[in-house]
């Protein structure tokens, strides 16, 4: 992380999630707080100090760097998910079949059912340098 004096903080990596635009909202919460929940694990060093309020009550660490949301189609998505697996990024995914199911066991088993290129993908988040960011998700669009 790059800042002098009051020079606004310029991270050296992006943690971004990319979900799928046709989900509904509900949805896009649910895949959005599972999808950080991976980055946070495989990067412990994404996640900063924790927090206390003037009373010393204690809070969580939460990550220290913004996490950018996107939205795009299954198309854009699948692309992004083949550009960083190209790439060797480390990468968290989502698929539609975990709606169904109800634990971490079955989620594990029903991506480990399908091969990559016919995941059926709502999700993804990665994070790693901002240009390689950028360069998996071409074509997606900040989520609004």
């Amino acid at each position: 992380m790059e800042n002098a004096g009051n020079a606004p903080v310029r991270f050296d990596t992006k943690i971004a999630v990319l979900l799928r635009d046709d989900l509904a909202t509900w949805q896009r919460l649910n895949v959005c707080a599972f999808l950080s929940s991976g980055i946070a694990a495989a990067a412990p060093e994404s996640v900063g100090e924790p927090y206390a309020d003037a009373d010393g009550n204690g809070y969580l660490p939460m990550f220290g760097q913004p996490v950018l949301v996107f939205a795009a189609g299954k198309e854009v998505l699948a692309a992004a998910h083949t550009r960083a697996l190209s790439r060797g990024m480390p990468m968290a995914v989502f698929t539609a079949d975990l709606f169904t199911t109800g634990n971490d066991r079955d989620n594990r088993a029903a991506v480990r059912a399908v091969p990559a290129a016919q995941l059926d993908l709502v999700g993804l988040a990665v994070r790693g340098g901002r240009n390689a960011v950028d360069k998996v998700l071409k074509g997606a669009r900040l989520h609004g």
